[in-house]
């Protein structure tokens, strides 16, 4: 299944001492909790983001919020023709 998630942090909420310096640029890794099963908070929120949280901590603060915008689970699939060839067009002039 895919799903479509927006997400939305508070940036001054980014603990500087989480940021590390990688091969291509400097990195935050947060952890997202998403549940699609429970109705959604006052927001229309479907859950939270947070900062990776450490070894040492119970809970890690909490950056903010996602909102699943999208999920295929009720989608049909689409139909292939039979032959892709039947939807050429014949006036293409190459």
């Amino acid at each position: 299944m895919k799903i479509g998630i927006e997400l939305k942090i508070d940036v001054t909420k980014i603990e500087r001492q989480r940021l590390y310096k990688g091969e291509k640029g400097t990195y935050l890794t947060m952890t997202t909790f998403v549940d699609t099963e429970k109705d959604k908070d006052q927001y229309g929120n479907n859950g939270m983001i947070t900062h990776k949280k450490n070894k040492d901590e119970n809970q890690a603060p909490i950056l903010g919020n996602n909102k699943v915008f999208w999920t295929d689970a009720n989608q049909q699939p689409q139909q292939q023709p039979q032959n892709q060839m039947d939807d050429f067009d014949d006036d293409i002039p190459f």
